[in-house]
Order: structure tokens, then sequence, then C-alpha cells
């Protein structure tokens, strides 16, 4: 086959991955394998790759990849999830350019309209992944609307409700007036915003006193149906029993008391709003006070708001103040820093509202999900542990989870009205069983499904993914299926910590409840991609690169190596483009270290070197030592020191020592024996390269020799672990530092190396000998002679206690040498003093960092060993 002389990912790229998909090798079915399951945390329908789709999605394909690898059944499920409030916002203004409104629209009809728009953009994300080379088993794609989905989505709704779980209440809810529904407490963001405190004069019916009250929302008076004091203030005293007037409104309200007014903040009365603060709600039960709900769905004013009906609240807020400043009532407004709440979704403004929603009970349903992962014999592990804190505080601060959302695109709650009454309702699968538990419930067999009204509303779509690792695999619908009894529980879940808690522990719980048993073994929390600046990636900054692009200019390949590379452990990662050009020029490094052994001619008949045969055993050890770590650092989650360890054994241990140890001289053949070892070594390499690196391993492999589909290296195996000749590991290294010593000299006194050089040595360390022919091949030198004393005429350098000389009579110009060792042992010295005149300073020795000493007594060491070194090519060169 002919080798191209450069790697071109392009064109590799479509090729290996259309051969996968040819061969089958993504698809995983039940056997007798030891399963490996990862399901793929399902980005929205309507999304596109961005940067942390890139990292999550190169973090499970080198899980899976290497598990294949493993001879495990590896089986990762992809799919997308049908994102209720982004999607149906999408549709809404795609609808809105075409002049239509979405409440002109029956329920079928929007629905026809989502379903249009998710056949045309959704799913282009999953197609997005495979350039990146995600090894997904892509016959297993789910969607959280399909209709399987959705059926376990219902059948859950109503066994919970049947156990007395779910229930309808009417209460205090996060309403986002954009996307016109509710939201649970965990989809609610709270951003510091600097406000105002408006000060307001509220006068005391039947007389001209006035009391003065501090809000935040002066636009929300419309809807006070109280004043608050504490019984305890004496500033007050006489106001019990009386009356206030609301001003614009002049509605008169009762001024009651209530220890829950703190007495030192703003003005020690308080403005009580029932329908639009959880804690006046509280306040309003308790003294039963009157609710008056004063916004429409949009937050504009209904009519409560007299004049300002139909305005925006902010809007309102501003002529509301205006109004009261003129009629003397505002007295004056402070600056005030407060937490608003807004929508993680449209980023709205959240305003409380009171409601008729679904919730579901989550007091008891959370108490395994805690001890599975906080518990003494814990179930689940989190990578990092650092995130147990964050988990531990949601779970045992958790409310009941309001799951309902007035929305039209998701699994419409199987909930069906037969009367006006709010307990009028039945809970079933399908529309047929509702009409027969409704007639059994109001003893009428004459109702029909005309009289049956199911509720509007929808839920919450985290309430379909909560089941996504039993689901994908029908275990809602068929708990005792084969591939739900096969692939359950997964092993490892790769996500972001954003979603911890809207997510993960909500998988955790579903898994518990419907299981008895976890999820997942192991959540792997990857940090958040960032900047170079410490700058989260995203749109509106303009700081997130076009994640195809970065594919076309790098290669899939480059940016997966990028990624990691910039990635520690549950770490934010600062991503730097660069790293991908790193990515882009080590698959360059490997094509050309490929087509460097490709290129060797080979003899059956010359023997193998000592030389080759020394550093293919080191190889060999060196390599196994390696396997060891990256074993290490995967059991950990450390993929990016798993990468880097592999990056150096490549680079350092294959190319730059092996490589050049047992090449040939120039057209000159190599030994077979040598040779087939190497190519050996090269394929172990890649196949722990080929998580990170799967097309140009796979496309090198293939070079190498004519191989059956059965052999690719995506499906071959993963190598073994031997015993580590350390001993072998440790003269290696003694020995790569005389050879340094050497090439250091040969680049400093300018010897060329096709010049052949005398060598001696003190062997003080009694350094073996047996790696003197790889030295005498690296160092092209002459002989290695063993000496007793210092060699005259020669330069001169230290490993350890051993003394190295190589003569110089000819080479250089002796008197220039002496003049420049002279010169660096004179600044050597020097530097020496101002070292050791720090470390004679008490002071400094005794308030210094224990690490900065430590610095200071190596450049100590550093400086006297140099000397010693300089003092003794003087001498040897007088």
């Amino acid at each position: 086959m002919q080798i191209p002389s450069k790697y071109d990912a392009s064109q590799v790229e479509s090729k290996w991955y259309d051969y996968w998909m040819k061969h089958n090798y993504f698809h995983s079915k039940p056997d007798h394998r030891e399963p490996y399951t990862i399901v793929i945390p399902p980005p929205n329908v309507t999304g596109v790759l961005h940067m942390g789709h890139m990292l999550n999605n190169t973090i499970q394909d080198v899980l899976i990849r290497r598990a294949r690898l493993q001879g495990k059944n590896a089986c990762w499920v992809p799919g997308t999830d049908h994102a209720s409030i982004a999607t149906e916002a999408k549709v809404v203004a795609k609808l809105k350019e075409q002049g239509i409104d979405k409440n002109d629209l029956s329920r079928d009809e929007f629905l026809a309209h989502a379903w249009d728009w998710t056949h045309e953009c959704g799913g282009v994300i999953l197609e997005q992944l495979k350039k990146l080379g995600c090894s997904c088993d892509w016959d297993r794609t789910k969607f959280t609307m399909d209709d399987d989905m959705s059926e376990s989505v219902i059948k859950v709704f109503v066994d919970l409700y049947n156990k007395g779980q779910i229930y309808r209440g009417y209460r205090m809810v996060n309403w986002d007036p954009e996307a016109k529904t509710t939201l649970s407490d965990e989809e609610v963001i709270h951003v510091e915003q600097q406000g105002n405190l408006y000060y307001l004069n509220y006068k005391i019916e039947g007389s001209d006193e006035t009391l003065t009250i501090a809000t935040t929302r002066p636009e929300t008076i419309f809807g006070d149906t109280a004043i608050c004091i504490n019984p305890n203030d004496e500033r007050f005293t006489h106001l019990k029993g009386k009356k206030a007037i609301v001003p614009i409104c002049n509605r008169v309200i009762p001024i009651i008391e209530d220890e829950y007014v703190d007495v030192e903040f703003g003005t020690g009365c308080l403005k009580v709003t029932p329908a639009h603060d959880e804690n006046d709600k509280n306040l309003g039960d308790k003294h039963n006070l009157e609710v008056i709900d004063i916004f429409n769905d949009d937050a504009t004013l209904n009519s409560f708001g007299l004049h300002y009906e139909g305005k925006d609240r902010f809007v309102v807020r501003k002529e509301v103040v205006k109004e009261l400043t003129e009629n003397n009532i505002l007295i004056k407004t402070e600056q005030h820093l407060n937490k608003v709440g807004t929508s993680e979704r449209t980023k709205a403004v959240i305003e409380p509202r009171l409601s008729d929603q679904w919730f579901l009970k989550m007091e008891d349903l959370v108490k395994p999900a805690i001890e599975a992962v906080l518990g003494e014999d814990s179930e689940i592990k989190l990578f990092p542990k650092k995130f147990e804190n964050t988990y531990r505080h949601w779970m045992e601060n958790i409310r009941d989870w309001n799951i309902s959302r007035q929305l039209l695109w998701g699994q419409q709650i199987p909930a069906y009205f037969y009367g006006d009454g709010k307990e009028d309702f039945v809970v079933a699968e399908t529309a047929e069983e509702a009409l027969i538990k409704a007639q059994e419930k109001t003893g009428n067999s004459n109702l029909t499904a005309d009289n049956l009204k199911q509720d509007k509303d929808a839920l919450d779509t985290w309430f379909s993914s909560w089941l996504w690792p039993m689901s994908v695999f029908d275990g809602i619908r068929n708990p005792e299926n084969e591939e739900i009894k096969y692939y359950y529980p997964t092993n490892d879940l790769v996500t972001g910590p954003d979603i911890l808690f809207f997510w993960v522990a909500r998988m955790i719980i579903a898994g518990y409840e419907y299981k008895d048993e976890k999820p997942f073994q192991n959540v792997y929390l990857t940090g958040l991609v960032r900047d170079k600046q410490r700058r989260k990636m995203s749109k509106s900054l303009g700081n997130s690169p076009d994640a195809l692009k970065l594919i076309d200019d790098y290669g899939a390949d480059g940016v997966r190596v990028g990624l990691l590379l910039s990635s520690a452990a549950g770490n934010d990662l600062m991503f730097d483009e660069a790293l991908c050009q790193q990515g882009k020029g080590f698959a360059n490094k490997i094509w050309n270290a490929f087509r460097l052994v490709k290129g060797w001619e080979v003899s059956d008949t010359i023997p193998q070197p000592e030389s080759s045969k020394i550093a293919l055993e080191w190889f060999d050890a060196k390599f196994q030592e390696t396997l060891i770590e990256i074993e290490d650092h995967f059991s950990k989650y450390r993929l990016s020191d798993a990468l880097m360890a592999t990056y150096k054994l490549i680079w350092d241990d294959f190319a730059s020592w092996l490589l050049e140890i047992v090449k040939p001289a120039y057209q000159q053949p190599i030994d077979a024996k040598t040779l087939q070892v190497v190519h050996a070594q090269f394929e172990n390499i890649l196949k722990i390269l080929h998580p990170f690196m799967p097309f140009l391993t796979e496309d090198i492999w293939q070079y190498m020799e004519a191989r059956k589909p059965e052999n690719a290296l995506i499906v071959s195996a993963w190598p073994e672990q031997k015993d580590v000749n350390t001993a072998l590991i440790a003269k290696f290294n003694f020995m790569q530092d005389v050879v340094s010593g050497i090439r250091n000299i040969r680049k400093d006194k300018n010897i060329p190396f096709k010049d052949a050089i005398g060598f001696s040595v003190i062997n003080n360390e009694a350094a073996s000998i047996s790696l003197d022919s790889v030295i005498m091949k690296l160092g092209n030198l002459e002989t290695i002679e063993y000496v007793e004393g210092a060699v005259d005429g020669a330069l001169t350098f230290r490993v350890k206690s051993n003394e190295y000389f190589i003569p110089i009579a000819g080479a250089i110009n002796v008197e220039e040498e002496i003049k420049k060792l002279e010169d660096e042992l004179k600044y050597t010295e020097g530097f020496l003093k101002s070292v050791q005149k720090k470390l004679a300073n008490e002071r400094f020795v005794a308030g210094a960092p224990e690490q900065v000493i430590a610095n200071e007594r190596n450049k100590e060491a550093d400086a006297l060993a140099k000397i010693d070194t300089l003092k003794s090519s003087l001498g040897s060169l007088r």
C-alpha cells in the first residue's frame, strides 16, 4: 500500500467512521461478556454541538472505546431530550415569523408544528457527534418523546399518584412570564442585582397619622391586603387594631401583628401581599387575609392594577414611583442589593404566583438516594469527591417537586376532569381507563368520553429524563426484559455538575424507586469549558469557538487531545486552541514515526545488534510501567493524566529513544528480529492511544498489514499487564543522562555527530556496562574506556558520582575553551555565594515556606556540582 507522506484527517475520518458503521462495531446486544454501559446525557433535540458537548462526549467515547478493547460488551446509548421550554419557545418564534399565534392553534395543531420542527432541526447534534468520532450504538437512539418513552413517563406518574406520592396543590410557585409556565425551585437562578428600597407612607384610617413601609416592589401595592407589625415593637403599640389605606387604590386593609416581622429591617412595618410573595402567603394563611393576584400570565397588570392595567410590571414600577412621588407618598429611596430569581432557561425575572399545580412528594423518595451516595457503604461514587457536599446540601434541603408545566410540548398530564370541582378528576394511563375510573368514582355509568377533559398541562422535561437509564432499555414498561436485566445498572455517567440535582440525583431517586437499585456506579462530573481568561464560553460573549470548524482545522483527534490536555479531573477547563494545534502536531509525530519504521529495508540474515535487544527490553518495561500508570489514572477518572502518560511514552520513550537506538545506519537494512518487535510495540501503542485518537490509530493499524474486519483496531485487545523490570528502567534512566551529557558537549563545542569521538569514564557508581552498546550508538563513540583517574586534554561532565571524559584534541581551540570555562566558573561561584548568603540568613530560613528553602538548597547543590565539573574540565585542559 502507498502510504501518504502526510496525515490528512479530513480524508481519514470519514473513511474509518463509515467502515466502523458498516461493520456494526458500535452495536451491542446481550451476550456472555461483561457489559459496560453508558447512557448519554441527552442534549436538547434542537441543540447544536458546543464545547461542553465536545468535552463531555470525548470523555464518554474514551471510556467506551477502552471498555471495548478490554473485551467488555460496550454499549453507549445515544439520544435527545425534547426540552419542553426551549423547544416550545423556538416553535412559537418560528410560528410568529409566519404570522401564526400559538393561542390561535389547538393543542394537536401546535404539536404538529412542534413535531415538524423536531424532524427538521432535531437530531443535528447527534450527526455532529459522529464527526467527533463518538462510537454510540446508533441503532439504540432514543428521544424522550418517543411513544415508548412517553408511555413509561405516564406509567410512572400514575403509579406515583396511586401511591400517594403525587398530589395537586394550590401553592406559591415560580412563574416564568416569558415561557408562561411554572418552574421548579432548581430551575431558578438567584442573581445579585442592585435595586432600590422605596419608603412609602400609608395613611391610618380615620386620622391624619401615617406609617412608613419599605418595599423593593412598589408596583405590588395593588395586591396589599394587610400591614404587619411585630407585637413586641413599642413604636407601633398605638396602631394595634387599626386599619391602613393603600395608596393609589385607596383600599382599606387591617394592621395585623406577627413576630415574623423583623424589627431591625426597613421601618419595622411590613406590607403583606399574599398573592406575590411566599412568606406573605404564609402570613396571609395564618391571619385569613384576602388574596389579590394583580398580574396576568405575562406579568402585565390586570384590572386590579387600575389605570396601569395591561402594562408590564417593570414599566409600572417606574410610573408608580413617579405617581407616588408626585403625591408625596414616596418619602425616600435607598439603594439595596438583593437576590432576584431568574429563569434558568429564558433569563426572565421570576414572579411568585399562586397556582394549582402537580407536585411530587420528595421527603421519603430521597432517602435511598442519600444513602447510596453518602452512606457508609455508598454504592455510587462521585468524581471528584468534593461534589458530595453539594449533593448533600441539595438532598437534605429538598422540597416537593413541582412537576407540571403550562406548556403543550411534552407528556400531557394523565389527569381527567369530569366536573368543575378541584377534586373532580381521575388519573389513568389512557382515556379509556380514565372513563371507567370516573364512572366508578361518580357512580354514574352514563358518563362518556366527551364528559372528560384531560389536564392541559405537560410534565416537566426532567420528569421524563429522570427515567433515562431505565426507559432506554424499556425497564419501566417491561421491568423483567432481557436488556434491562443485562445492561442495568449502567457503569459510568459523564455529565456536568450544573445538573447534579436536576438530573443525576433524580435518576438515582427513580432508580431506587423502580429497580430498587442504583442506576449507575460512577458519576464523573466534568468542569465547565472556559476561555484563557477564565470566562465561561458562551455565544453572547463570542468566546466560544465553532466546534465543527475546530475539527476541520485540527482533525477530530487533534481536538480530542486538545480538550483532554486542558481538562484536569472535575476542574474547569481552560480551553486554548493552541492545545488542539498540539494535538494535531502529536498526530503528525506519530504518522512520521510510522512512515520511518515502514520505510526501513529489512534483512533476515544480519544479527540483532546488542543495543537494539537492550532497547526493546527497556521499552517493554517502560510500556508496562506506563500501562499500570494509566490504569490507575482511569480508575480515578483522571483522563487528562492518562493521556499525558501515553503522550510522553510515545513522544519521548518510543520516538525519541527507542527508534533512535534501533534505526539502521544510513541506507542500511534493519534486522528482521528487531523490526518484528518494533511492530509489536507499535501495535501496543496504538491500542492504548486508540480511545483518545481513534481515527489516526485505526488508519496506521490498517496500513501496518492487511487486516480482516474482525481484526480491526477498534475490536482488538487491550494489552495485558506484566511484571515491570524496574531495575532495567533505572539503568536506562542513568544511561539517558550520560547520552544527554555527550549530546550537550557535542552541541556546545560544535562537534559534528558524524565524527566518532573517544570516551572515558571513572565508574564510581559501578554503573552497569550492559548498556554501553546503547551509549556508543547514541553518542557515536569510538570506544568506551574505563579509567581510574582524570584524562588530560578532555572535556568532562558528571552523572551522579561518575565522571565522563571526551578528548578534544584538534576539535576545539584550547585557550578559548579555558577562557570560556573560567568565565562560567566565576559566574557560578558568584551565584553560589548569593544562594549561601540567603541560606545563612536566619530570618529568611525561619520565615520562608519549606518548598522555597528546599529550592534554594537544590540550587546550592547544583552549583557545587557544576563548580566541581568546571574545575575538573579546566584541570584536564591546562
